[in-house]
């Protein structure tokens, strides 16, 4: 038995998803999305982590480790569950990440997954894309896909992966898993020699380069289903990205192999439940059907949001759509929902429609000018204290006018004193010192005289043009913009 078994065996019987090893810091674990420290364990020396590893990493890897400074694979725990294991070095030493894979595939129902994946499993061609961030849930979702079309079809199913991840058991389907730098050399060569093994459908763990990325829309464009994944937010950037990947000028025969090809896009987000413990993936689907291909060859994907939201009748729905059900039916907080939400201004129209309330929303924002009100007060507190110490002095004279004028908090200006104060400093210089007219300014667009603001300003920007500050004089020109408008400087 490995020595950091007990640790990975404790994770699962706690139902957290990652485990964090980092040298001269105590173990930390993920649980439903939270990390958190192992009460009571000790802070590991790098060594001691190495030699961690050294028990579980292939010997390959292990080299690996020391000649790139990380590698990945998978380690097993029979009868516990199997994790991808990421080892690396950082500054203070060695360190690693182990992610449960449990040995159960989750089912649809238990991924609560939307219908319309059902369809794409069902298909016999084409590119289906399932993005999101890292630690989203792809592979597992993926892992179901693969396991519903083991059930049901009668197929020959080849995955490329780093590592490999769920081990899918042979039901209906002839499956052939591969493993990248241990079964291959990289994802483009197994994706090209897959189309010499009688595939029905392929499953690219990653597309991380233009080369496999091409490989996979021509896999699906010569008649096989590919399942793949991409790092993107949405499900409508998903396909710009793609594009992007390529030369300009290939873009437009991308486009077209793309209107072709791709049948689906399903981004996803996990998000913290409310009803019970743990996490649930919220889903954005894009649905390739004729309307939605032609934006793809007219290259009008800035549509997409659009159609996706008049497209559900055939399934598709967009994160705002989602995340506002699983609110409305209390499975995540709106809290949750609002913070994992990509487009804020959509869910609150969502949210306003639905009846569900911005209150938190108002909360926060207050916590947060409580929290920087105590913050600037404490800055300003000790510019006080400074020019208490030394009241005559020009310097502190400004630097305490500066702050009373242009606070972003009114709580904190004082206009009035801010001016005498300016006014005493830029005196000692005889108005001469461009610096000390901008405090003099802003301490009077504080009090509402805009046109002696105005005026100060250009002599300021004058003053710096003759000592050749051009930026200087350029946001003096901005600030006498700005006072034009009767609006006073704050210092954001």
């Amino acid at each position: 038995m490995a020595k950091i078994d007990r640790y990975l065996e404790a994770l699962v019987a706690g139902h957290g998803s990652d485990l964090h090893m980092s040298a001269t810091r105590q173990p930390f674990v993920r649980i439903h999305g939270s990390l958190c420290p192992i009460e009571g364990e000790p802070a590991y020396s790098s060594e001691q982590i190495l030699e961690f590893l050294k028990e579980i990493l292939p010997e390959e890897n292990y080299e690996q480790l020391h000649l790139r400074w990380d590698t990945d694979c998978a380690y097993e725990i029979p009868g516990v569950a199997r994790f991808r294991v990421n080892g690396f070095r950082d500054m203070h030493g060695f360190g690693c990440v182990l992610r449960v894979i449990p040995e159960r595939i989750p089912s649809f129902e238990d991924l609560a997954l939307p219908p319309v994946m059902r369809d794409l499993c069902n298909l016999s061609k084409g590119l289906v894309v399932i993005t999101g961030p890292t630690g989203s849930g792809k592979s597992t979702t993926l892992a179901a896909l693969i396991d519903h079309i083991n059930r049901s079809r009668a197929e020959h199913i080849i995955t490329i992966e780093d590592p490999v991840e769920f081990v899918h058991k042979p039901l209906k389907c002839v499956i052939n898993q591969r493993e990248v730098h241990r079964d291959t050399k990289s994802f483009a060569g197994a994706l090209r020699a897959a189309l010499r093994e009688d595939p029905d459908i392929v499953l690219v763990g990653e597309m991380r380069d233009l080369e496999t990325m091409e490989i996979a829309i021509e896999t699906a464009e010569t008649g096989h289903l590919v399942f793949a994944t991409l790092h993107t937010n949405t499900a409508a950037t998903t396909v710009e990205r793609i594009i992007d990947k390529f030369p300009e000028g290939r873009q437009n025969q991308i486009r077209s192999m793309l209107s072709d090809t791709l049948r689906g896009v399903v981004a996803q987000t996990l998000c913290r439940r409310e009803d019970t413990a743990g996490r649930i993936a919220a889903f954005e689907v894009l649905v390739v059907t004729t309307a939605v291909a032609a934006l793809i060859r007219e290259a009008k994907t800035h549509m997409l949001p659009s159609v996706m939201q008049t497209g559900r009748a055939v399934g598709m729905q967009t994160f705002g759509d989602e995340l506002t059900r699983l609110a409305s039916k209390g499975i995540v907080s709106p809290e949750e929902a609002y913070r994992k939400a990509v487009d804020k201004a959509e869910i609150e129209t969502k949210f306003a429609l639905a009846g569900i309330g911005l209150e938190f929303k108002k909360r926060e924002e207050a916590e947060s000018y409580e929290r920087s009100l105590a913050l600037a007060s404490e800055v300003l507190k000790q510019t006080r204290a400074s020019y208490n110490e030394n009241p005559k002095s020009p310097e502190y004279q400004m630097a305490l006018a500066w702050q009373l004028a242009t606070s972003p908090y009114k709580e904190l200006r004082d206009g009035k004193l801010a001016l005498r104060l300016a006014e005493q400093a830029s005196g000692a210089f005889r108005d001469k010192d461009p610096d000390y007219l901008a405090v003099v300014a802003a301490a009077c667009s504080e009090l509402g005289n805009f046109r002696r603001a105005i005026e100060l300003t250009k002599r300021a920007m004058t003053l710096y043009v003759e000592r050749g500050d051009a930026i200087k004089a350029a946001s003096m020109k901005s600030r006498a913009t700005m006072f034009e408008k009767e609006k006073p400087y704050r210092d954001e």
